[in-house]
Formats: structure tokens, sequence, C-alpha cells
């Protein structure tokens, strides 16, 4: 179901909402550079199905609203452009405006992909409004790794992915020995993606079962 949320500036966005509004466990998913797609819609859905209240914030649309991308080449370029043309804090603004309509008196998490897997981690760091966050293959961890999160991070990458290098996951995993680092042999970036040609189911199903059992730890 789509919605309307207003961030603390005045901003106002779109998201995509599913799962129970009673929920007593509830998540901020996290859009790839690609906007609140297909594949971000399917991510929400699931973990609707799991009970969780999800809200996913269309946050393109502080560049261009309703931007919704494929996976080709051109897409890419077109996403990178827009996540480049968005300041950070108004991101962080938007995730926060998002856990701001999730269930009162839930407990919130935040799970990202992609330029999501950054912004969830930033969720960790620069906000108290998340109990447990989630991150896979997000490029932006390893250069803000030295941030303190305020409240349990567990993170996803793939070993093949050419975009992150097994040395940043490694600095990470130096700077923050409290946050769960998971790596994927052989994953590329996006393996958790069914629409991408680096989807790996295996890896997939692996990653899902670690964040929801990290999710039923730390959201009870």
């Amino acid at each position: 179901m789509q919605t309307e949320l207003a961030a603390a500036d005045g901003h106002r966005l779109s998201a995509w909402c599913a799962g129970p509004e009673d929920a007593t466990r509830a998540l901020v998913v996290v859009q790839e550079i690609f906007g609140v797609n297909r594949h971000m819609r399917h991510v929400a859905e699931g973990f609707a199905r799991q009970g969780f209240r999800v809200v996913c914030p269309a946050l393109f649309d502080r560049a261009e609203r309703g931007a919704e991308l494929g996976y080709a080449p051109e897409d890419v370029q077109r996403g990178l452009k827009l996540r480049g043309a968005i300041d950070p804090a108004d991101t962080l603004r938007d995730i926060e405006a998002a856990a701001a309509a999730l269930p009162r008196g839930a407990r919130r998490g935040i799970i990202g992909y992609c330029w999501g897997g950054t912004v969830a981690w930033h969720g960790a760091t620069r906000s108290r409004a998340f109990q447990a966050a989630i991150g896979y293959y997000g490029g932006g961890i390893a250069a803000a790794r030295e941030e303190v999160p305020n409240c349990p991070v567990q993170l996803h990458f793939g070993e093949a992915d050419k975009g992150i290098p097994l040395s940043d996951v490694e600095a990470i995993r130096a700077a923050r020995p409290e946050v769960e680092v998971f790596t994927y042999p052989g994953a590329q970036h996006g393996f958790a993606c069914e629409e991408r040609a680096s989807y790996s189911p295996a890896d997939a199903v692996l990653a899902e079962q670690r964040s929801l059992g990290f999710f039923e730890r730390h959201l009870k």
C-alpha cells in the first residue's frame, strides 16, 4: 500500500507499507539505488509475511519523485546520479520519518540493501530511532566504520563483490568488533536481489535466515 510521509524539514515523500498495523515488531526497509521498485516491494512483503509492519520510504523523492529503475547499466548510472543529488542528512531525515510511521510502541529495526545498506548503518550510528540494524553490501560503510552504532548491527557482504573489496570488510571488522559481519564465498554485489544477474538463491536464503534470527533476538 502506498502512503505519504512528512520529514522533519517539511519534505513529503512516498513510501510503500505492508504488514499488520498493530505489529509489535516493525521495520524500515531501505531501497537500493533503483528506487522503491518491484524488488523492494517484494522484500517489504516478505517481511510483512513474517509479521512485521514495514515502511519502505522513497528516498529518491528528494531528487525525482516516483523514480523506479531496473538493473540495466543505464539504470545503474541513473541511480548513482540520483543518489549523488541527495544530501545524506536529508536521507537520515527520511528514514526517521519512516520510523515515526511505524506502530507506536513497536520495537523498530532498519534493514537496507546496496545504498540502503549504508543508509541502515547511518540509521544505527547517526540516529536513535532503531533498536537493531542490518545492512547488505553497503559500499559506504567502510568509510564510516569509526562511527559508533547506537544499537546492535549485522552486516552482509559478498566475497566476490567487485565494488566492496574484502579489505574493506576486514577494516569494518577491525574497527567494530561488536558488529556481526557475514561474508558469502563467491557471492557478488546484489546477491540477495532476485532480479539481478548476480542473484545467489542459497546465499540469499542463508542471509535472510540470519537476518530474521537477528531481529528475533533484538526486537522482542
